[in-house]
């Protein structure tokens, strides 16, 4: 599997090097996108235990249930509870994901963090036995989602001090499975896509990586080949904790870089060095 073997060790759950209460996120903004359910409700969690002040939930579905487990989460770690804002979005739609801007304006004066989580899985079958609707759908989502999201929030996210935009890529984006020429290519596009926020924004002190969720049983997991389920063991507080630990301070040599949350965090950093120096976990053609 790509990127297997990187750091010696491969984690399936969470652990103590990221305990998201560790962190001291006190007067940072967040937003997650996808924040109601599976990853993007774990995500929510985390942050509110690192002690976030403010969360934006986004969800297509009503994602206000979530925000009593919110501020639970935040005071049973002894934290402030969060500001937190709660909004139906349909991020493939420019009216309203604009709506949603000036919803979060109204609330927050900036944010620190945004987290492109929303993603949606069209079915592995071959190109021929695909429907263009799903297929579409598929990048609408997964890369025209995460572009209205960055061109709407950007202004709001240069305000902020940390000035961090994450998306969720996949490991599925480095390799080539048949069935899968929706899913796959629209996963390697976003990483793509940071290259152009980083270039573009850099100047303004935008930052810009990818984190890849490892394997975790969402509800897409029964449009993904089956004989492949047996791999979806990750959880998802290890992948929400892991942002956490990334985002807990600006880690600006990750810009434009792909992190694998299956890998052990504290071996990561230690290759700090290494992957400056041979520009390592970048997507390029490689002669």
């Amino acid at each position: 599997m790509p990127g297997h073997g990187f750091v010696p060790t491969q984690r399936f759950g969470t652990y103590p090097f990221i305990d998201p209460t560790k962190a001291d996120l006190s007067g940072k903004f967040v937003l997650i996108t996808g924040g109601a359910r599976g990853l993007g409700k774990a995500m929510s969690l985390s942050f509110a235990k690192a002690g976030a002040s403010g969360i934006a939930v986004l969800d297509l579905l009503d994602s206000s249930p979530v925000k009593a487990q919110v501020l639970e989460a935040a005071t049973a770690v002894g934290r402030s509870e969060p500001k937190v804002i709660n909004l139906v979005v349909d991020v493939t739609d420019e009216l309203s994901v604009a709506k949603a801007v000036k919803s979060v304006e109204s609330e927050f004066d900036k944010l620190d963090i945004v987290i492109n989580n929303a993603g949606w899985l069209a079915p592995y079958v071959p190109i021929m036995d695909s429907d263009p609707v799903k297929w579409w759908h598929c990048w609408e989502v997964n890369v025209k989602g995460p572009y209205l999201i960055a061109r709407g929030f950007l202004p709001l996210l240069l305000k902020g001090q940390e000035k961090t935009i994450i998306v969720l890529s996949s490991v599925s984006a480095h390799f080539t499975l048949a069935g899968g020429s929706a899913y796959e290519t629209s996963k390697q596009a976003v990483l793509k896509l940071n290259n152009y926020l980083n270039l573009e924004y850099e100047s303004q002190g935008l930052l810009a990586y990818a984190v890849a969720p490892g394997g975790v049983m969402t509800d897409m997991a029964p449009d993904f080949p089956s004989q492949y389920h047996d791999r979806l063991t990750d959880t998802p507080e290890m992948v929400a904790d892991t942002l956490v630990f990334l985002t807990k301070e600006r880690r600006g040599w990750l810009a434009s870089r792909y992190v694998d949350s299956r890998w052990d965090m504290e071996e990561l950093f230690e290759k700090k060095d290494v992957i400056v120096r041979d520009d390592l976990l970048k997507v390029r053609m490689a002669l």
